[in-house]
């Protein structure tokens, strides 16, 4: 078995299909199905199920899939460390939620090209918990995310405390919360969880609501007094500047937004100068 068979089984596994496999490898597919089989016939067991639209996983592929996984990603980051060479160079992939671009995000990203143009950089977005995740499984060098960061198991090179506050497009009653229509991001979202958390506690049921995934678009429909929500104070720049702004309660007022990674990832020389930049720099 070799590294190149692991390659084949993972890629078949994520598109869920032979010839999908064989396009993602640039393979012709005939090959594909004889490596597989191949594969199948030294393992002693069958791992996928074909079917008339793509395969399906088989119980013994899935617990398979997971070895295959962490193999291949050791061997990604033992090319990484022979490769690196004692200066920002290769690939840096970071993961951040939406309400960190708001601050001094895009001039950091600016300034990490201007200085380190060897690295390729890439953002990726989602809510803190799709990145935490990414994070733990190796597809992502680091994130910013937000949350309860200090009691989670990672490493974290930055950390900042964010003011959570109601913002609205018009003069509300804060205490009528029953009244008040929300723009809220799904489910995994700390703001959400804040939000819900407060009106429970105050007896209030969240169902007068719209769920949003663009926090552009929350913002956008605060301002047309459409709705309210609670975000970071950070939002508020730009076209937002002028929003209504509100206090609320002092239990659900403070969140944490920190630059976590693994602490089982190799640390390269370009997330070590991404890392000092953003101390230097901040958010």
């Amino acid at each position: 078995m070799e590294l190149s068979d692991l390659k084949l089984f993972q890629a078949i596994a994520e598109e869920g299909s032979i010839s999908g496999a064989a396009e993602r490898l640039d393979y012709v597919q005939s090959n594909v199905t004889a490596r597989l089989r191949k594969l199948e016939d030294e393992l002693g067991v069958l791992l996928f199920y074909r079917r008339p639209k793509g395969v399906q996983i088989t119980e013994k592929g899935a617990l398979f899939r997971k070895y295959v996984d962490s193999i291949l990603q050791m061997a990604d980051e033992s090319i990484k460390i022979l490769q690196d060479h004692g200066k920002p160079s290769g690939s840096l992939k970071i993961g951040v939620v939406e309400t960190v671009t708001c601050g001094n995000f895009m001039n950091l990203i600016a300034s990490y090209q201007s200085q380190y143009e060897q690295v390729s950089l890439s953002l990726e977005t989602g809510n803190p918990l799709e990145l935490m995740e990414k994070v733990k499984n190796f597809e992502l060098d680091a994130a910013f995310v937000t949350g309860e960061l200090t009691i989670t198991n990672f490493v974290i090179d930055y950390l900042l405390m964010d003011e959570i506050v109601l913002l609205s497009g018009r003069t509300v009653d804060v205490s009528a919360l029953i009244e008040q229509k929300w723009a809220i991001s799904p489910k995994g979202c700390p703001f959400r969880m804040k939000l819900e958390q407060w009106l429970k506690d105050e007896g209030v049921a969240l169902k007068n609501f719209i769920e949003i995934s663009s926090l552009e678009t929350i913002l956008s429909s605060v301002r047309a007094g459409l709705t309210s929500t609670i975000l970071p104070r950070s939002v508020l720049k730009g076209p937002y500047e002028d929003l209504h702004v509100y206090p609320i309660p002092e239990s659900y007022q403070f969140i944490e937004t920190g630059l976590i990674r693994s602490r089982e990832k190799y640390v390269s020389y370009a997330y070590k100068a991404f890392a000092d930049l953003v101390k230097e720099e901040g958010l």
